[in-house]
């Protein structure tokens, strides 16, 4: 099974922490989210990924080059970052070389519950589905962030791009994780440009639906997605409390140095005398704590100092990027 994730784009509501790396590459308890995305989807049975990068973005080529994924993964370049359509299509070839008849289609700054993965592409091969899709009920607030469904018992009828609460045809959002056909790719073609100059990937849904495909989906009780700030510091809490091979530190500390595990710090970063860490702090390489501060739920980035004596909390300190 071929999985298709992508990871072409800016990550612009995530800047400052994206200014010096794309959001593929920020970190979640000592691994780029792109690696947290492709750990599980292999958990969840893919064999094989197709992974959409810009090519200007060097350090995720070379991380998936030469990682432990390497032998796993081919590289689709997507040089002009017209939406999420146009970055399946730079994929096309891949999976009709794969001869699999089907494949996933996944964004690189989404996670889900374990076994979402395997049950959604389960879900799709019993109903005879050309593409099911992750719902997830979702608030007024939330609906036009996401496509939005309607539904006639298990099948798609409709599906909205980012509506407004009041023109929403359902609770039933739609985040970046499908089971599909290789049949929904010749939708591709037709798909328009949008208002926002791009080619969106619910107007392949919306053909296909046209067409008579059958669509449907399958409800997920959450997930956790990569979009601001905050995301980042909520996606490494969640990956050091569940995680234990996420937890340690790499470097030799003061020995009154306080640790409230869970806690990562990673090599070459800094702790001064009389810190008091954690719970839930991670210490990416090139963070600097100043002696005697105090820091609780907190993301230190590369480049980013803490001053001595401060009291930082719930929060994600960026550096130099």
């Amino acid at each position: 099974m071929h999985a298709v994730v992508l990871a072409a784009g800016r990550g612009t509501r995530l800047k400052p922490l994206t200014d010096g790396r794309s959001k593929a590459m920020l970190p979640v308890a000592g691994q780029p989210m792109i690696a947290r995305v492709l750990e599980m989807l292999s958990h969840g049975g893919v064999g094989r990924f197709v992974v959409v990068v810009h090519p200007d973005d060097a350090p995720l080529i070379e991380l998936l080059g030469g990682s432990e994924w390497a032998s796993r993964v081919d590289l689709a370049y997507q040089v002009r970052r017209e939406g999420m359509a146009a970055a399946l299509q730079c994929a096309v070839p891949f999976i009709q070389a794969s001869g699999d008849g089907e494949f996933l289609l996944a964004a690189c700054d989404n996670l889900y519950p374990e076994g979402h993965v395997s049950a959604l592409m389960a879900y799709r091969r019993f109903h005879a589905l050309d593409a099911a899709l992750t719902f997830l009920q979702v608030s007024r607030e939330q609906i036009p962030t996401l496509a939005v469904v309607a539904m006639d018992g298990q099948l798609v009828t409709s599906i909205v791009e980012k509506p407004r609460p009041e023109d929403a045809p359902s609770d039933l959002g739609v985040p970046s994780l499908y089971a599909l056909s290789n049949r929904i790719l010749r939708h591709l073609p037709h798909v328009p440009v949008s208002s926002r100059g791009e080619r969106e990937f619910p107007d392949v849904l919306r053909l296909a639906i046209e067409a008579g495909d059958r669509v449907g989906g399958l409800t997920v009780s959450q997930r956790m997605t990569l979009t601001r700030p905050a995301d980042l510091l909520a996606l490494n809490i969640d990956r050091l409390r569940a995680d234990s091979a996420a937890v340690g530190i790499d470097i030799a500390f003061p020995e009154d140095v306080v640790i409230h595990h869970p806690v990562r710090v990673e090599s070459g970063a800094e702790i001064g005398r009389g810190c008091q860490l954690g719970p839930d702090v991670y210490v990416e390489t090139g963070g600097r704590i100043g002696p005697g501060a105090r820091v609780r739920r907190t993301v230190i980035l590369r480049g980013a100092a803490i001053p001595a004596g401060a009291s930082v909390e719930d929060t994600v300190v960026s550096g130099t990027g």
